[in-house]
């Protein structure tokens, strides 16, 4: 490993002598390591031509060699190319980013009118079983760590539903000893009472695994790819099932065969070269999407965020100019696809690109295990578990729908009806 990355995280003062010796090993003996391409026994294979065309076409990606002619041939076509959609992304496009707001724009309310849709994450588990360096999460950090009873998590569901909010998003850390599949199962159905709209941002799954939650209340699947280039993604995971890079890149697809309603793509931006990170985010979703055209497919695009014990976890620095450019580009190259911009950006830039193109925004958030009650209420609930990162926007729902109202943006609680 580079100085940089033996520099991404920081160890804690309170690691066992044990423990940290088993970190370091893992970290500078390559042997202990899996092989990232190499499934586990339980872990399903399926037949799939996506991952293929996605790494082909972000392989080649060569960003510079675009020039203003591109992206201006770009912007003049109707429909947005891959090869136009890559000129958007190059630096070459920097210079276009207001012609390319407004077009973004348009295309928004072409499709999706003048809505922003609310919704807000609930962690019910924070135990992990992975070693990701830059996540607060990871099984050498020392966190607090939690699990909620299901009395807590009705709990925690009532606090939400109560301020109106009518989806939620259900995450937990990567544990299957922890959050085995029956006890997320349990928290949709408890959900399911609550809410109109339940997703879920847990480990990635096998179809019939996926198919189980499914039946039990849920309605899409977020996972985050993290980032698409192998290579980095190896030195980025060194212990756990997260390690298997291929099982991840297809998990939204084993959930549309569960029978899934939707399913959310990203890329975490400054783990590695955010232009072909932002491609290969995009090109999942274009290749899914023609398979199987009845489901509904979102992308966001969230930056890395100070962890704790560690305060300077972004080693690559993604301005929000860029951020800009790359949501203003999914617009353009997706038109019909949902764009969620999350509580890692600040309040300004939010209310900003809802009004661009991001269609779907959290409120109410936190990023810590059953803590809602004190953090809506003000009121000590006792234990609580650390966060999994630092969020940005602390805007409360009533707060967030306020400000969407001010913006001249309808804010939405649900948008689907079952009949």
């Amino acid at each position: 490993m580079s100085e940089k990355e033996n520099n991404f995280f920081v160890d804690s003062a309170k690691l066992s002598e044990k423990a940290l010796a088993k970190k370091h090993r893992l970290e500078n003996d390559p042997s202990c390591r899996k092989d990232p391409m190499e499934y586990f026994p339980d872990m399903e294979r399926i037949t799939s031509d996506v991952r293929g065309k996605v790494i082909a076409q972000m392989e080649a990606y060569d960003e510079s060699r675009y020039t203003a002619v591109d992206v201006r041939r770009a912007l003049d076509h109707e429909r947005c190319s891959i090869e136009d959609f890559k000129a958007l992304l190059s630096r070459a496009a920097v210079p276009f980013l207001e012609e390319m707001a407004q077009r973004a724009r348009r295309e928004t309310s072409r499709h999706f009118g003048n809505t922003v849709y609310l919704f807000t994450p609930l962690y019910i588990a924070n135990y992990c079983e992975n070693y990701c360096v830059y996540c607060g999460f990871n099984c050498y950090n020392d966190i607090e760590r939690l699990q909620l009873t299901p009395e807590q998590v009705t709990h925690e569901m009532k606090v939400i539903a109560e301020s109106g909010m009518e989806e939620i998003l259900i995450l937990t850390g990567e544990s299957k000893t922890k959050s085995d599949v029956h006890y997320i199962g349990e928290a949709c159905k408890l959900a399911r009472k609550y809410f109109k709209n339940v997703g879920l941002e847990v480990y990635p799954m096998n179809t019939e695994d996926y198919r189980y939650l499914h039946a039990c209340g849920a309605d899409y699947v977020t996972v985050f790819q993290e980032t698409y280039d192998l290579k980095k993604y190896e030195t980025l995971h060194l212990l756990g099932h997260k390690r298997v890079w291929p099982y991840r890149f297809e998990a939204q697809e084993r959930a549309l065969r569960g029978g899934m309603r939707g399913v959310g793509f990203s890329a975490l931006l400054g783990l590695s070269d955010y232009h072909k990170d932002a491609l290969a985010t995009a090109l999942h979703v274009y290749y899914l999407q023609r398979k199987y055209p009845q489901a509904e497919f979102s992308l966001s695009c969230p930056r890395l965020r100070p962890i704790i014990n560690n305060e300077k976890i972004n080693p690559l620095d993604v301005s929000e100019k860029v951020l800009c450019q790359i949501l203003c580009a999914y617009r353009i190259f997706l038109p019909y696809v949902g764009i969620t911009v999350s509580s890692r950006e600040n309040a300004r830039f939010r209310n900003g690109i809802a009004k661009i193109c991001a269609t779907k925004i959290s409120a109410g958030v936190s990023t810590g295990i059953g803590d809602h009650e004190e953090k809506y209420t003000g009121r000590d609930t006792g234990k609580t578990g650390d966060e999994q990162f630092e969020i940005s926007d602390t805007r409360s729902i009533r707060s967030m729908y306020g400000d969407m109202e001010r913006e001249g943006l309808q804010p939405v609680l649900n948008d689907y009806l079952y009949v």
